[in-house]
C-alpha cells in the first residue's frame, strides 16, 4: 500500500463537515443521510453510555449496510481501551466504510497497531488492503508533543484531528479562550497535518453553543484561513454553515482559474511567474489556486448529490 494511494483517497474525500451520531440512537442515524453532511461518523464512544455500548456494537454492522447507499460518506468512531477496540473494529471494518476514527492516540505505534488490526481484517472481509482509512484523534498533553510523529506514522492516516475538550480539560484552560494556548495547538496541528500531506480538520476555537450559528460561522471562516479544510459537528443545522465556510466563495474560484490561466501561459513562454492584478503570480501561488478549483471542484458535487443549492 502506497503513501499516495492513500493521500489520494484523502484527497478526493473532500470533507468540509462529518456529524457525529450516536449508533444506537434511531431516529438520529435515519436522518443523519438527509443532513447535507459530507459524512457520517457512527459513534461508539462518547455519545453512547457504557450500558448502552455493546448493543451499538452490536447493531453497527446493521446501520453500515442501512447507510452504504446514501450520498454520505460513513466513518465510525471506536473506543479507546483495547478491549473495547478490537470489538469495535471487529464490528467495524467492512465494505461501506470509508474510515475509523480513533480517539486517544496515545503515540505513533498506537496508531500502527490500530492499522495492523484492520488490515487482518479487511482480509477477511475480502476488502482491498488499505481501502480503509484513519483519522487520528489527539486529545492528551502527552499526545501531542508527539503530533508531528503520529501525523506521519502510518499511511492509512487521512487526518489528525485535535481533541479540544479533553486536551483543554486535562491543562486545565478554557477551550473557548484562545488566549489559553488552545490557539497554538490548533496552528501546530494544522502544520503536522500539512507536514505528513494531510487533511487538517477542526475550528479555530471551540463552540461551546451549538445553537449560535452565527458564532459557528464566524469561527469557521477563520478556521480556514487558518489552514483547516472541515470540521465535526454534533447538530444538522450546523452542517449547511460548514459546507458554506468550508467552500470556496465565488470571487476565490474565479481569481484562481485566471491565476491558474495566466501561470500556464507564462510558463509556456518561459517565465517562472507573472503579474496579475498587481500581484505576482509563482509556484506557491499557482498551487494555492489549484487547490482552490478543486475544493470548488468537489464542493458542488457533494451538494448535488444531497439535491440541496450550493
Amino acid at each position: 500500500m502506497a503513501v499516495s494511494e492513500i493521500s489520494a483517497g484523502a484527497a478526493a474525500a473532500g470533507w468540509r463537515s462529518l456529524l457525529y451520531v450516536p449508533t444506537n440512537v434511531d431516529k438520529f442515524v435515519d436522518k443523519a443521510p438527509t443532513s447535507g453532511a459530507d459524512g457520517i461518523i457512527l459513534d461508539l464512544e462518547d455519545s453512547v453510555a457504557p450500558s448502552a455500548k455493546a448493543q451499538a456494537r452490536e447493531i453497527l454492522p446493521d446501520r453500515i449496510a442501512a447507510l452504504a447507499g446514501a450520498p454520505p460518506d460513513i466513518l465510525v468512531r471506536i473506543n479507546a481501551p483495547w478491549r473495547l477496540a478490537i470489538r469495535d473494529l471487529e464490528a467495524a471494518v467492512r465494505s461501506g466504510v470509508s474510515a475509523i476514527v480513533c480517539p486517544k492516540i496515545k503515540s505513533p505505534d498506537h496508531i500502527r497497531a490500530i492499522a495492523e488490526i484492520v488490515t487482518e481484517l479487511e482480509y477477511e472481509q475480502d476488502l482491498a488492503p488499505g481501502r480503509i482509512g484513519l483519522v487520528a484523534l489527539v486529545e492528551t498533553a502527552q499526545a501531542f508533543f508527539r503530533i508531528d510523529e503520529i501525523a506521519q506514522a502510518e499511511p492509512r492516516l487521512v487526518g489528525v484531528n485535535l481533541g479540544t475538550e479533553d486536551l483543554a480539560a486535562e491543562l486545565g484552560v478554557d477551550p473557548a479562550d484562545e488566549g489559553s494556548g488552545m490557539l497554538q495547538a490548533k496552528l501546530t496541528t494544522v502544520m503536522a497535518n500539512r507536514a505528513a500531506g494531510l487533511r487538517p480538520m477542526g475550528l479555530a476555537a471551540s463552540m461551546a453553543n451549538f445553537r449560535d450559528l452565527d458564532g459557528l460561522a464566524e469561527i469557521a471562516a477563520r478556521s480556514r484561513r487558518m489552514g483547516f479544510v472541515g470540521a465535526t459537528c454534533i447538530h444538522p443545522a450546523q452542517i449547511p454553515v460548514l459546507n458554506r465556510a468550508f467552500s470556496p466563495t465565488e470571487a476565490e474560484t474565479a481569481w484562481a482559474h485566471r491565476a491558474r490561466q495566466a501561470f500556464e501561459a507564462a510558463i509556456g513562454s518561459g517565465s517562472a511567474s507573472v503579474a496579475l492584478d498587481g500581484a505576482m503570480i509563482d509556484t506557491p501561488v499557482y498551487e494555492r489556486a489549484l487547490r482552490i478549483l478543486a475544493q470548488a471542484e468537489r464542493a458542488p458535487k457533494a451538494d448535488q448529490k444531497e439535491g440541496r443549492p450550493v
